[in-house]
């Protein structure tokens, strides 16, 4: 890739649709404009930016491809910041393709998954952080996780992570100073200050680190697990929280022998919600890699709702299974009420996770569950976290080897020796070289295309 190039890709996503828009980007986008489009009035390369023109794009000789409106953006003023043209054709995969081929005969060549961002993030027009947030916005599968997208997008990251490298910068510049001082003549006051500067950049770290957990459930969704012995109601429990039927419901115990996984939106939270085999002794070897899935989802689970069969009443499996699991990530569900109404008061004090008593039958039981489900999940995402600044596992891991550099520095600082000071400044320069990476500042090619590579082309 070169900034030279002129590129081009749909922009719009494949199948039927009302319109479908073609992208041009890069110096030669009004030449090509020029040679492609045909309609009343001045050519695209003399129309005013930022106006629509309704034409055809037009073959080499002249034979009519489809009509359009074209729009026109100039450097430095596009998402790019390059020259930069869209036309606006029929939907439908036929007609957007002929139009795409047409301006890669006219001279473009096809753009690389990302690189529209990618060049809008090269010609300054965004960080690394906000390009980020525009995939985070695209794979949004949430309200709140397009809000929390929207955020990044409008830097808010982007400025928290700024401060803390010009903070950073600054202190580094005045530990170097000091060692333009002999020892015996340095203010102690100076190391000291230094010190509680880098102790404050390091809480402000801390608390960017503290909303990496919000922003996975945000981008990845919540994992919850419905677990539990053969015929308690767990493939019943999907059904009725998905609202169709899903998972096969059988009275045949270990009808369920795989993980069964849907996607579900709960007050704005992504959940992930998996359906898993029943938890017993077999001999089937089929059931017991689903039963080994099970666990293994177990062991993921951002929360799981158990359920026990109350006509029966837990099992010594049972007992073994919620010792494993977390009060804190777990619903203990005792379902079939109706056919042991009495249950209640004897199961009282059986398990100290939070328990609910419902019959899946009951119309109201799954908005219970709803709620119980809600209450376990705003333990792990705090409530309005989408309004502040979240981040990704890529940010995270940044952080983290900045943190552990910055308290290396920190440690060598509190000695007051002149002799650690250069090994302090070493720590300090590697910190800054880190979390320049987070929005760029630092950067190498390499990184840029694994950010990039995971855009779709026409974006």
């Amino acid at each position: 890739m070169t900034k030279t190039d002129t590129i081009t890709a749909i922009a719009t996503a494949p199948g039927e649709a009302g319109i479908a828009i073609i992208r041009i980007s890069g110096p030669d986008t009004y030449r090509i404009a020029d040679a492609i489009f045909c309609g009343r009035g001045d050519k695209p390369s003399q129309r005013p930016p930022f106006t629509m023109a309704y034409g055809s794009i037009v073959d080499h000789e002249g034979q009519r491809i489809d009509d359009v409106l074209m729009l026109f953006m100039r450097a430095p003023r596009s998402y790019t910041g390059e020259d930069q043209v869209e036309v606006h054709g029929h939907g439908g995969s036929i007609s957007c393709q002929r139009i795409l081929r047409r301006v890669l005969e006219a001279g473009a060549r096809l753009a690389e998954p990302g690189e529209f961002t990618k060049r809008a993030f090269l010609n300054g027009r965004m960080d690394l952080v906000q390009a980020e947030a525009v995939l985070d916005l695209i794979k949004a599968r949430s309200e709140r996780a397009a809000k929390a997208a929207v955020d990044q997008l409008s830097g808010s990251i982007s400025l928290s992570l700024s401060t803390i490298y010009d903070d950073t910068i600054a202190a580094h510049a005045d530990l170097e100073a000091t060692m333009d001082f002999p020892e015996d003549e340095l203010p102690e006051a100076v190391m000291e200050d230094i010190k509680h500067r880098l102790d404050e950049i390091r809480s402000r770290t801390d608390a960017l680190l503290a909303t990496w957990s919000d922003g996975r459930l945000l981008r990845e969704g919540a994992l919850i697990v419905i677990a539990g012995r053969p015929n308690v109601g767990k493939s019943t429990l999907m059904n009725v929280l998905l609202g169709q039927n899903r998972a096969i419901v059988s009275d045949t115990p270990g009808t369920t022998r795989d993980t069964i996984e849907e996607g579900y939106i709960l007050n704005g939270i992504p959940l992930r919600l998996v359906d898993t085999a029943g938890l017993r002794e077999t001999d089937c070897d089929i059931e017991r890699e689903g039963i080994r899935r099970s666990h293994d989802h177990l062991g993921k689970a951002d929360g799981t709702l158990y359920l026990i069969d109350a006509s029966a009443g837990p099992t010594e499996e049972d007992r073994q299974n919620l010792a494993r699991l977390s009060p804190e990530k777990t619903i203990v569900i005792w379902n079939k009420m109706d056919l042991a109404p009495d249950v209640k008061a004897g199961a009282s004090g059986e398990t100290p996770h939070k328990t609910l008593y419902i019959s899946l039958k009951d119309a109201v039981s799954a908005g219970k569950i709803r709620a119980a489900l809600s209450d376990l999940l705003h333990t792990e995402y705090r409530q309005g976290a989408e309004q502040q600044a979240v981040i990704s596992e890529r940010h995270r891991a940044i952080l983290v080897e900045f943190q552990r550099q910055l308290e290396c520095a920190v440690q060598l600082v509190i000695q007051r020796r002149e002799d650690q000071v250069p090994l302090a400044s070493a720590h300090l320069r590697d910190a800054l070289e880190t979390l320049g990476t987070a929005t760029g500042r630092v950067y190498q090619q390499e990184l840029l295309n694994t950010i990039f590579s995971r855009f779709c082309i026409g974006k």
